[in-house]
């Protein structure tokens, strides 16, 4: 049998002429088909927005970069739980920072001292979830992040602690007009006068924080009103290149062991991680969700090709007179067989239409939620499409086949 565009079309239109005659089964199967996909579809749609985040957020700091922190986690050593390490100190981080002076490594410190700050400005205020970070004056560079606005502090206002200040975006919107400059104006922390002289670009959240609600002032501002004592510095170094970054680790490992005292033969007293590696271990773990979501939608759809097959059978039983009527004009077993793929394939694509476009929405209102970027899982869509079109064919081959193989003239005495 030759296939044309003119024979195509008339399958087609026969075919939703017959699945609107069966409206209220197909529009059953259609919602379960859409369930599945939507299932698999909101959760990838979620896991990936937050995977984007991930890469947005250290993807900044770039692969020649790496990150000393104490060391925080217990666990047990020699049959023994050992304790975490003792905070870095700023006079650790200064001195590891001119032990390394002269070499290719630049050292960059700062400090978490609160996430419920309230920020004032006249009769404005802020809610009391400002995050407020102590830095130097190569932070910024350092970790790669831009702002929108203004300048950065210079080395000699960060080493005196001038009373100024950079802002975030969600700050800004709460305490300025829209006609009004942040830059160059004076807000109230704690009660102390600081001078705008930047805004950070708008960075949306990281890990249920907001990268937007955060303030950024020298670390000597941050001693003289708050207490250092028991907080931890975090050092942040980068290197020119990526290629050498082994051997400056082990060059800033045994700088720092030398700074904080560290015994020979013992463990080191702090943990260095590289963003890199960082964003693999992270990726990995959201690994399961989407494999958990694969499952999810393939059970579904499982059970929506049960619930197709028993249609298109009961559909088949219905318009038997119609298949021995086209059989004895002269419709070949491939035309019926055809006929009847073509309707189950619609309708399968109808239901992964109607998921996908479910998912998405739902998918990307959770990552609203967590504020992480808008995106479109191209690539699972077309998992989608085409897990609706193996789902329909295999549902639909059975009933179909059974439909070719009636005999016009039993076919045709039924009533």
């Amino acid at each position: 049998m030759k296939w044309s565009k003119s024979v195509l079309f008339e399958q087609i239109k026969v075919a939703f002429h017959s699945i609107k005659g069966q409206a209220l089964r197909t529009t059953l199967t259609i919602g379960i088909i859409g369930i599945g996909i939507m299932a698999l579809i909101a959760m990838v749609t979620a896991t990936e927005s937050l995977k984007e985040n991930v890469k947005q957020e250290f993807s900044s700091l770039g692969t020649n970069t790496f990150t000393i922190n104490h060391k925080r986690s217990g666990g047990f050593q020699r049959g023994r739980r050992s304790t975490p390490s003792e905070p870095i100190t700023y006079d650790q981080s200064k001195r590891l920072s001119e032990t390394l002076d002269g070499t290719k490594i630049i050292v960059s410190s700062s400090i978490n001292v609160s996430n419920t700050e309230t920020i004032s400005r006249e009769n404005e205020r802020t809610n009391p979830n400002v995050q407020v970070l102590g830095i130097d004056h190569q932070y910024l560079s350092v970790c790669g992040i831009p702002l929108e606005k203004g300048r950065g502090f210079s080395k000699t206002e960060s080493d005196e602690g001038a009373p100024l200040i950079i802002i975030g975006t969600k700050i800004v919107d709460k305490l300025f007009e829209e006609w009004e400059d942040a830059v160059g104006s004076y807000i109230l922390l704690r009660g102390i006068r600081y001078h705008v002289v930047g805004i950070l670009k708008s960075r949306g959240s990281s890990f249920g924080m907001s990268q937007d609600n955060q303030c950024l002032i020298p670390i000597p501002a941050v001693r003289r009103q708050y207490s250092d004592k028991n907080r931890s510095y975090t050092l942040v170094c980068t290197v020119p290149n990526a290629e050498n970054l082994d051997e400056h680790i082990d060059d800033a490992t045994g700088a720092f062991r030398m700074v904080r005292k560290d015994l020979p033969g013992e463990d080191n007293s702090f943990e260095i991680s590289q963003s890199n590696a960082l964003v693999d271990t992270l990726l990995q773990a959201t690994s399961g969700i989407t494999a958990a979501a694969i499952v999810i939608g393939i059970i579904t759809l499982f059970g929506a090709g049960i619930g197709l097959m028993n249609i298109m059978l009961v559909n088949v039983s219905e318009r038997t007179r119609e298949i021995g009527t086209r059989k004895a004009l002269g419709a070949s077993v491939t035309a019926i067989r055809a006929q009847f793929l073509v309707e189950v394939i619609i309708i399968g694509q109808l239901g992964g239409a109607v998921g996908i476009g479910l998912g998405l929405g739902l998918g990307n209102i959770i990552a609203s939620y967590f504020e992480t970027p808008f995106v479109i899982p191209w690539v699972w869509i077309a998992v989608g499409v085409t897990l609706c079109m193996i789902t329909s064919i295999i549902s639909g081959y059975y009933p179909s086949r059974k439909a070719s193989q009636l005999d016009p003239i039993i076919a045709l005495g039924r009533t």
